[in-house]
């Protein structure tokens, strides 16, 4: 162990609150993206006594971690007084704030380095937990208030930057959509079906058996994930990217720049627009649009349509729409003068979404090294 490593241990402590007066409001659950979330725990016939209160600045971690991929769901609580959760989660707190900061150890839970460790440390054979042991037994370098303190406000710092640079493409993505209906909601002269709008092409996944198929720097290969985790609107890159042999192994396709890329499933009615020429898994139902509709009109109006597109999903296990029954979908096509005027409108728009995505990229990658750089300090 590092000489400024220290078990964890030795600076938090259980906390085991119950609601006894069994309030129902502000139900919390815990997701791997490690941040508080309303519960979607059906609660009839619930005994709310049971479960457990935590407070500002306190965290809750669920030790089960056998369903949850190679993460572990754990949150400091930061925008409630208080909480609900489930009496199975683990709630706990810090000893001593002035010895070690409860959002620089946030930090250290948020590195990937630390949901491998915990999946390696779980144990059991029904389920595999993670411990309060274990929990204790991780060891973190902790240095001077000061220093932590330091890191702490510049990761802040960059996340505000990026919380401001999101909320004016958002003002901007509103701009788009007051547009839109300004230009189109009365010339619906044509109806039509989205089949109209262009060619619709799926995804295929290469054999997951095969580890040599999937690389860091190859063909960019996307999953509905690598839409909904990080809002971009201009892809250009995934989590993981493929090899030439393992795009030729399966049914996938290279999809052109400008692709308006739609997820047709977990979940439905995502969009996005490809940047770069890519590929994707089967959870795609992407659309190379025609040259007299183009990229812009057919992103916003599938955007505006998310309902729609809901509607014509179906399934058991997930809901899903299939390309045949996306070609169906009731659309219309409005007069060419008016794409092009639409067209014009959103050119300086796209530029300044693409160069703000652009710095959030930049500014997440300078995260992810302040994480990294945690464990040599």
């Amino acid at each position: 162990m590092k000489s400024n490593y220290r078990q964890l241990g030795q600076y938090i402590r259980q906390v085991d609150l119950r609601n006894k007066d069994g309030k129902d409001e502000n139900l919390l659950g815990v997701s791997v993206q490690k941040t508080f979330i309303p519960s979607i725990a059906n609660t009839v016939g619930t005994d709310f006594k049971k479960y457990k209160i935590v407070k500002k600045g306190q965290f809750t971690y669920i030790p089960d971690t056998s369903r949850r991929g190679d993460k572990i769901g754990i949150a400091l609580l930061k925008d409630y007084e208080e909480g609900l959760v489930s009496n199975v989660y683990t709630v706990f707190e810090i000893i001593d704030k002035k010895k070690l900061i409860p959002e620089y150890l946030m930090l250290w839970f948020s590195r990937s380095e630390f949901d491998r460790y915990a999946r390696f440390k779980s144990h059991g054979s029904v389920r595999e937990v993670f411990d309060w042991d274990e929990m204790c037994k991780v060891q973190l370098p902790v240095p001077t208030y000061k220093k932590q303190k330091k890191i702490v406000d510049s990761y802040n710092v960059i996340s505000e930057r990026i919380n401001l640079i999101r909320k004016v493409n958002d003002n901007l993505e509103a701009q788009l959509s007051t547009e839109f209906h300004r230009i189109f909601d009365n010339d619906k002269t044509n109806e039509c079906t989205i089949g109209d709008y262009g060619e619709i092409i799926s995804g295929a996944t290469p054999s997951t058996a095969n580890d040599e198929f999937f690389c860091d720097k190859g063909l960019v290969w996307l999953t509905p994930k690598d839409l909904t985790s990080t809002g971009l609107k201009f892809i250009t890159k995934g989590e993981v990217d493929i090899t030439t042999e393992a795009y030729n192994s399966c049914s996938t396709k290279m999809l052109p720049i400008g692709t308006v890329l739609l997820t047709s499933r977990a979940p439905v009615g995502t969009v996005a627009i490809a940047d770069k020429e890519l590929c994707t898994n089967q959870g795609f139902k992407s659309i190379i649009p025609n040259s007299n509709f183009g990229s812009e009109f057919v992103y916003q109006f599938l955007k505006e349509n998310k309902a729609l597109l809901d509607s014509h999903a179906s399934g058991t296990t997930f809901m899903e729409i299939s390309g045949n029954v996306l070609k169906s979908v009731p659309a219309f096509a409005p007069k060419q003068e008016n794409i092009a005027k639409y067209k014009k409108f959103c050119s300086p728009i796209y530029n300044q979404q693409r160069s703000n995505e652009k710095e959030i990229l930049l500014l997440k990658n300078m995260l992810k090294i302040l994480l990294c750089q945690l464990s040599s300090r």
